[in-house]
């Protein structure tokens, strides 16, 4: 008998730092726009480094939705996979990255790392203290949460926007909702 997939949408990001919290955005948004069914986790991790540990051992899928420095025009939404993922981590955006890329290391380390890995984002306007996001990165938000139910289609899950949900398909789409961020 095959085991249920493991899969975690995880949102990073600092909240403080205008579109630096794009990812934790994105994960907020998902359950509005569209119906996340249980399999899919979808953890805010702020700027959680180590304590991720264990949420993210042994999973199947792992899409990482953060800002991401990758040399575009600011408001560009960026996909990295296979051999880009590692490249993510070698230039520091924000301190959580440093966390992530030990998380990720240790898993790999140990033999427990993600199967598949995924990094969508978004070019950021501005790392300015401040609690919204610019205007452009505001505007993108919409096609960044479109990119993840893509991925997420990639892996064989769909997600179904509300719009498009029949009264059938509104079972309790926040269940594997979680908040992880540091203390």
């Amino acid at each position: 008998m095959n085991a249920a997939k493991r899969i975690v949408v995880l949102g990073v990001g600092n909240l403080l730092l205008s579109d630096e919290g794009v990812g934790v955005r994105v994960v907020e948004r998902l359950p509005q726009a569209y119906v996340v069914p249980p399999e899919v986790a979808l953890l805010d991790g702020g700027t959680c480094g180590m304590e991720m540990l264990e949420d993210l051992e042994d999973l199947d899928v792992l899409i990482l939705v953060d800002a991401v420095r990758a040399h575009k025009a600011p408001g560009t939404p960026v996909r990295l996979a296979g051999d880009a993922v590692p490249v993510f981590f070698k230039t520091k955006l924000s301190p959580h990255q440093v966390g992530l890329s030990d998380v990720l290391a240790t898993l790999e380390l140990i033999g427990k790392a993600p199967k598949y890995t995924a990094i969508l984002g978004i070019q950021p306007v501005s790392l300015e203290t401040g609690m919204a996001l610019t205007p452009e990165v505001e505007a993108r938000l919409p096609e960044l949460m479109r990119m993840v139910a893509d991925e997420l289609a990639a892996q064989g899950v769909a997600l179904v926007p509300r719009g498009d949900a029949g009264a059938g398909a509104q079972a309790a789409p926040q269940a594997g909702a979680r908040t992880a961020q540091a203390a």
